[in-house]
C-alpha cells in the first residue's frame, strides 16, 4: 500500500518513513524543507536501500495539494506531520502557527476526499496542565497554554467533526509526548534549524561545543528537583506507533472512525534527570544554568499508555539511557558530516 508522509524529511517523519518501509509499505513524502534538509532522503536511502518518492511544496498551497491528490489516486493512507511545532515560537508568532497548521490539514482533507486512513500528529499539549497524572485519553481538553497547543486542540476538533460526516475517512490522532533520540544507525535524528527549541538537541549541541551553557527553565516547580517534568519517548518507538495506528485502521479494528491514543512511556522525567542521564550514558559533562520559567510551559505531564498497549498493541521499549546515547551518536555524526 502507498502511504503519504507529510513532513517526511523531518525528525519524526524520517524515522516513520524507515519503519513504514520495514513494515512493507511504499512511501511518498511531501515536505517544503522549511525545517529539514533534502539530504535526509540520502540518509533514509542509506538505511533502507531505496530513496522514497519525494515532492517539495507547501501544503498551504491549496491548488498544488489538489493537483497532487488527483495525480496520486493510489494513496490509501496519510501520516500528517507537516506543521510548525515549537511552543516558544508559537507564543511569539501565533499567526504563523495558525496558518501553517490549519491550512495544511484542511487542504489535505479537502483534496483527498475519498476512502482514506489518516494518522494525525497530535500532542499532549491538548491536555494543558492536567488535573491528575498520569493523564489518560478521557481527561478534559483544557484551554491551551500556547498557540501551538491550541492548533492541536482545534485540529483534533476539525478531524472529529469531519469524521462524523465522512464515513469513508478513518482517523487516529496520536497525542504524543516528548520525542528524543535518534536511529540506531546514527544516520537520521533531530536536525533543528538555528537554535534548538527542544531540550535534548540543545543538550547535544552544548556538549559538542556548538552552543553555550544549557538553560534549565525554572527550578521552583513542585517536582522532586524543581525542574519541569515531561514524558520522553524514543523517536523510533514513536515511529512504530504510527505504523501500529495505520494497521489498526487497515485491519478494520477501529472502534469508530475517529480515535485518540496517548503515545509515551507512561513515566515522567525532570529536566535535571535528563541532563544526568545524558552525562551517565555518554560520559560527557554538561554545563548548565538555571533560568526563569518559560512562558507557555506547564509544570509536569506524563501519560497513561494503557489504551495504546491494549488497543494498538504497542508500547515503548527504549529507555532514557538509549535515548540520550543515540542522540549523542547522531550529534557526533552531524559534526563529522555537516548538513549546512
Amino acid at each position: 500500500m502507498k502511504i503519504l508522509v507529510t513532513g517526511g524529511t523531518g525528525y519524526i517523519g524520517s524515522h516513520t518513513v524507515v519503519e513504514l518501509h520495514h513494515a512493507g509499505y511504499e512511501v511518498v513524502i511531501i515536505d517544503d524543507l522549511s525545517n529539514s534538509s533534502i539530504r535526509i532522503l540520502d540518509q533514509i536511502e542509506a538505511i533502507i536501500g531505496k530513496k522514497p518518492q519525494f515532492f517539495q511544496f507547501d501544503l498551504c498551497d491549496e491548488a498544488r495539494v489538489r493537483a497532487f491528490a488527483e495525480e496520486n489516486q493510489d494513496i490509501s493512507g496519510i501520516i500528517h506531520f507537516a506543521a510548525s511545532k515549537a511552543v516558544g515560537e508559537s507564543v511569539e508568532k501565533p499567526l504563523k502557527y495558525y496558518r501553517n497548521n490549519f491550512f495544511s490539514l484542511i487542504n489535505l482533507l479537502s483534496a483527498f476526499n475519498r476512502k482514506l486512513n489518516f494518522v494525525f500528529s497530535s500532542s499532549c499539549t491538548v491536555y494543558g496542565q492536567p488535573d491528575r497524572l498520569p493523564v489518560d485519553e478521557s481527561a478534559p481538553v483544557k484551554k491551551a497554554e500556547s498557540p501551538y497547543g491550541n492548533t492541536k486542540q482545534i485540529a483534533e476538533e476539525i478531524l472529529a467533526e469531519t469524521c462524523a460526516v465522512t464515513p469513508a475517512l478513518n482517523v487516529v490522532s496520536l497525542r504524543y509526548f516528548n520525542p528524543v533520540g535518534a536511529h540506531a544507525s546514527a544516520l537520521i535524528g533531530e536536525l533543528p534549524n538555528g537554535v534548538p527549541q527542544n531540550l535534548v538537541p540543545f543538550i547535544t549541541q552544548s556538549a559538542i561545543g556548538k552552543r553555550g551553557p544549557i538553560t534549565v527553565y525554572g527550578n521552583d516547580y513542585s517536582t522532586p528537583d524543581g525542574s519541569a517534568i515531561r514524558d520522553y519517548i524514543h523517536v523510533v518507538d514513536l515511529a512504530k506507533a504510527h505504523v501500529a495506528a495505520l494497521k489498526r485502521m487497515q485491519e478494520e479494528r477501529s472502534e469508530g472512525n475517529y480515535e485518540v491514543f496517548n503515545v509515551g512511556t507512561g513515566k515522567g522525567s525532570t529536566v535535571l534527570q535528563i541532563i544526568s542521564a545524558f552525562e551517565s550514558s555518554t560520559g560527557e559533562k554538561l554545563d548548565y544554568q538555571i533560568g526563569p520559567r518559560r512562558e507557555g510551559d506547564i509544570e509536569q505531564i506524563y501519560g497513561s499508555v494503557e489504551k495504546s498497549a491494549e488497543k494498538l498493541g504497542w508500547k515503548a521499549e527504549l529507555g532514557i539511557e538509549e535515548m540520550m546515547r543515540s542522540a549523542w551518536e547522531w550529534e557526533k555524526y552531524i559534526k563529522a558530516n555537516p548538513f549546512e
